[in-house]
This record gives structure tokens, sequence and C-alpha cells, in this order.
């Protein structure tokens, strides 16, 4: 519908007044609205609310990888036990010069006089301390295993962290769209009231309401992914852990990081775990090797046997050595000491890759940071103020339709662009925090 030129002076006059008054009453950038959050969703009677700390604290105790993960600590303890065992004495008995063929002679003068009885025992000695090398190498798997599991914890806690947010995005997300509905829903109402009165004609209040077909489009795919989203994360709870008609509580928002990268990357190469686990992979092979040169000396077996024979008792010492002409355990050896610079070099490439990991995240954080500072410096409000011009001048017949969509449109994209950003950026924290190994940032 054109306005005839008339009543361009008026249009623009109802314009800048509303943009007047609009400037006036928004909010300095400091106090940019903040997405409608989760708790502006209507909540079912009987709600589970788990905020993101109650989520990772039950994805740590009850998430089903990380406790079968936790069982191959246990299961290198008793390994320990293993390793600590004395070998087991070996008691040793025969009977000589039995009158099995010749049964007529069996009697207890031939068995007090002609038949010999041994009793012995014997017992290995370990040379080289081979225990204590066993008992120190299992030990150190321990210690490699432990950290292991703490390696997993944190890819665990990163994994219920980004899900968490995915999951606040989508709730955002259908917040808006909830919003938006209902507003353009009024819009519709009125764009009947207008075509009924006769101010607008059939064309426009059918493209209004072609254009409420997006809006409710909007809305059952927000609901889609919250639902999916939900349920994607309890299974990294634990799908026991919580209960179906549960929710999380959040805030979704805006988080600044003022952290240096110097700072960052030191921290990391104190709490990585898996830089802990390669430092500890080191030890353990060193106590591999240490063993395996343990085990090339030779063990002594001592025997000792107490004979009957006839009226004499007698007591038998016995010994035995392996003479190590061939076999000194030479290759085990060699193996060992070829497997203690493979876990120095995987060593210097955990360092390598916990410093990366950092830098990384941390420039994906810094890039993160620029995109929500900039809607936050005024363009969320902008596209505001520009919808809520458009709209109430179409309402007033002073737009056009095309106009007042357009503006529709322009500020539907930039709060989806917005709540993506976001959750963007909070997505990067996370995997900052997941880079430096602790959810403490210095």
């Amino acid at each position: 519908m054109r306005l005839p030129l008339p009543l361009l002076p008026s249009v623009l006059l109802i314009a800048l007044l509303f943009l007047r008054t609009a400037i006036a009453q928004a909010p300095p950038p400091s106090a940019q609205s903040t997405p409608p959050q989760a708790s502006t969703l209507a909540q079912q009677p009987g709600t589970q609310l788990i905020s993101l700390d109650d989520a990772i604290q039950l994805a740590l105790q009850h998430n089903h990888n990380l406790v079968a993960a936790k069982t191959q600590v246990q299961q290198n303890q008793a390994e320990e036990v293993t390793a600590n065992l004395r070998p087991n004495p070996v008691l040793l008995g025969d009977t000589q010069f039995l009158p099995v063929f010749q049964p007529s002679n069996f009697s207890a003068d031939y068995l007090d006089n002609t038949a010999q009885f041994d009793l012995g025992v014997s017992y290995l000695f370990e040379r080289g301390q081979k225990r204590q090398h066993r008992l120190q190498a299992a030990r150190d798997v321990t210690a490699v295993s432990r950290s292991q599991v703490a390696d997993n914890e944190r890819t665990l806690t990163f994994s219920v962290a980004s899900q968490f947010v995915n999951v606040e995005l989508a709730e955002s997300t259908l917040a808006l769209a909830n919003q938006d509905l209902k507003s353009f829903q009024q819009t519709v109402d009125i764009a009947q009231t207008r075509y009924k009165a006769g101010d607008i004609g059939e064309d426009d209040l059918l493209k209004i309401k072609l254009q409420l077909l997006q809006f409710q489009t909007d809305v059952s795919q927000a609901q889609l992914a919250r639902v999916q989203g939900l349920s994607d994360l309890r299974q990294l709870l634990g799908y026991e852990s919580v209960s179906q008609n549960y929710d999380v509580s959040s805030s979704f928002d805006y988080l600044p990081v003022h952290s240096s990268l110097e700072d960052l990357q030191a921290k990391a190469l104190e709490d990585r775990p898996d830089l802990q686990a390669a430092k500890l992979g080191v030890t353990a092979a060193n106590s591999q090797h240490e063993l395996q040169k343990a085990i090339g000396k030779r063990d002594v077996t001592g025997q000792i046997n107490y004979t009957h024979l006839g009226y004499l008792n007698d007591v038998s010492l016995f010994g035995q050595i392996q003479l190590p002409i061939f076999d000194r355990n030479q290759g085990e050896i060699a193996r060992t000491s070829f497997a203690i610079t493979q876990a120095q070099e995987q060593e210097l490439y955990a360092n390598g890759q916990v410093l990366t990991d950092v830098r990384d995240a941390y420039e994906g954080l810094q890039a993160n940071d620029q995109i929500v500072t900039l809607y936050r410096s005024g363009y969320l409000d902008l596209a505001q103020q520009s919808r809520d011009i458009s709209e109430y001048a179409y309402r007033h017949g002073a737009a056009s339709l095309l106009d007042f969509l357009d503006a529709e449109r322009s500020y539907r994209a930039t709060q989806l662009s917005y709540r993506q950003a976001l959750a963007s950026y909070l997505l990067s924290h996370e995997q900052l925090r997941e880079a430096v190994g602790t959810r403490s940032l210095p």
C-alpha cells in the first residue's frame, strides 16, 4: 500500500517521536537485556531442576563409562597385592624301596629297616630385590591409571558443560520463539481488525498470516531441540540418576574472563591430568626397566630334607642356581630401555599439546568475546527499536507491510544470532576450562 504524499510528513513525525521515546527509555550498553532464560518457561509440577555444578557432580558419580574406567584403578591395586607376594614354599616327600612287586615282603620290620622315607621343604630365594621392584612398578602403573581416570573426568566435565550450554541455548531460543509468536499473534489480530475495517487489503492480511507460520515453526523446532538436548544430557549424567521430568536451572549469560594467556598456560602445566599421566608414565617406564634388570639376576632355590632309612635319621641340604650363560634377560632390559625414551617423548608431546590447547581455547574465547560484546554494545537495542518503530508505524497506517515484515525478520535474526554467539562464547569458556584442567581459572 503506497502512502499519498501529504501523509509522508506525518509518517516521519510518528517515527521520529517513537524513536526518541525508545532511545530515552533504552538501557545503557552495560545493562543490555539478556535473552529469555529457562526460568521463564512454564515448569511442570514436580520438575527436578539441576544447575551446571549439580550436573557435573551427577556425571562424575553416575556416568557409567567413568565408573567403568575407575575400576581400572582398583584392578591395578589388586595387581599391587600380587606383585608384593613372596614365593610359596614347596613341600616334598617320597618313599623308596617299597616291595610293590613282592607284596609278601611287606612288614613292619621291612619298612623300619629297608624302606627309605624322605620329607623336605624347598624355597625360592629371589635375588636383586625382585619383589620390591615388582611392587614399585605396580604402584607406578596405578598412579598412571589414577591420572588417566582424572583425565576422563576432565573430558566428561567438558562434555556435560557443553551439552548443558546446548540445552540453555535451546530453552532460550524456545522462550524467544514463544515471545515472538505471542507478539506476532497480536499483530495478526490487529491486522484482521483493520482488514474488517477496510484499512488494509486481503493481500496484506494473507502475507501476515503466512509469516505467522514461520513463528509457529520456530516454536516447534525449539521444542524439539530442547527435548533432545535434555535427553542427551541425561545420558551423560547417568540415565538413572535423574528423573525423566527434569530441567536445567541456569542464567545463560555473559561471563567475562580476565586471565592472561601466560597464567592459564602455567596453571595448565600444573593441573592437566593427561600431562601428569605422561610424567608418571616416565616414572613407570623406569620402574619397569629396574624390574627387568632385577629379573636378570638368577634366583637361588634352597631345600632341606629329612631322611629315614633303617635306623638312620639324616638331614640333607640342597641348593641350586641357574648359570646365566645364555639368558640374562637382556632382551627385556633393552626393550624397557627404549620404552623409557618412548615415555619421555610422549611427555614432551603432551607438554606441547597442553600449551597448544590452552592457546587455541584462549584465542577462540577472545574471538567469541568480541562478537558478543558487539551485540551487547547496542545492536540488540537497535534491532528492538527498529522492530518496535516499524510495528507502531504499521499498526497506525504509517508504514508498509513489507517494511514491517522486514524489520520483524531483522529483529528475529539478530536475537537468534546473539543467542548463538553467546552459546559459542560459553562453549569456548568451557573449552578453556578443559584445556587448563580446572574450572577455577586464575
